[in-house]
């Protein structure tokens, strides 16, 4: 527990880094490689017949999902500590929306179990058909996945805030800042093209630079943090 005793130290930002990477990858598990194997686009039958084969690779994805947001809240409270002395105000801010997204990602699984219930005739409905239940549980995963473009907005507030802090500390590359900034806009871009503009291929390609940007600057922040720490300087401080 030495290590977090201070948040200005290399141990404390080598913790963050390593926590940041479990979300990273326990993260793309769920989110990624999960639905991507088992979610059949436009087909809530065959997508539930998937999950019944493959049921344990489900439940390895609600285990990441967990992992993820526990990863999350840690890191949240960290970055706070870390980026408090160059400005309490932003710090604060930035680390209530990235909290506000583990919150919106936590009643998401409220979907997912209730659709698997319905699918799996767990819930009696006994009015309901075969094929009503797959339909309403498909609704169910429909909301759970509209989620998504809850918790974007504000993740892309994080990481707005998050560039910010990095930028003005003088304790990490400006650049790996920058990258969050731009880049973490795609977030926001993702979820107003997935809401309103479905087909819009102009915005699709700009959101997929954006989201490349914003990948590699998570990436390189947490290398960072893992591999060097914050520089041996003085933090910038702002007015709050």
């Amino acid at each position: 527990m030495h290590a977090f005793q201070d948040s200005t130290s290399r141990a404390y930002a080598r913790v963050t880094g390593a926590l940041y990477l479990v979300i990273a990858f326990a993260g793309g598990f769920a989110i990624l490689y999960v639905p991507g194997l088992l979610n059949v686009p436009g087909d809530p039958a065959a997508t539930f017949a998937n999950i019944a084969e493959r049921r344990g690779l489900f439940f390895a994805g609600i285990v990441g999902d967990v992992l993820m947001m526990t990863a999350e809240v840690l890191v949240s409270v960290m970055l706070y500590f870390m980026f408090r002395p160059v400005n309490a105000t932003l710090s604060l801010a930035a680390s209530n929306a990235r909290l506000m997204m583990v919150a919106v990602m936590a009643a998401m699984l409220f979907f997912h179990a209730a659709s698997l219930a319905l699918a799996d005739g767990t819930v009696p409905l006994d009015s309901f058909s075969q094929a009503q239940r797959i339909e309403l549980a498909g609704l169910m995963r429909h909301v759970h996945d509209a989620g998504v473009w809850i918790w974007q907005v504000f993740f892309c507030l994080h990481l707005l805030l998050l560039g910010t802090l990095v930028m003005r500390s003088g304790l990490y590359p400006r650049l790996l800042g920058l990258g969050l900034i731009v880049g973490g806009t795609g977030y926001m871009v993702d979820s107003v093209q997935m809401f309103a503009l479905p087909d819009a291929v102009l915005v699709e390609a700009v959101k997929i630079a954006m989201l490349l940007i914003v990948t590699v600057s998570e990436i390189g922040f947490a290398l960072w943090l893992l591999l060097w720490g914050p520089r041996q300087t003085r933090p910038h401080t702002a007015a709050v």
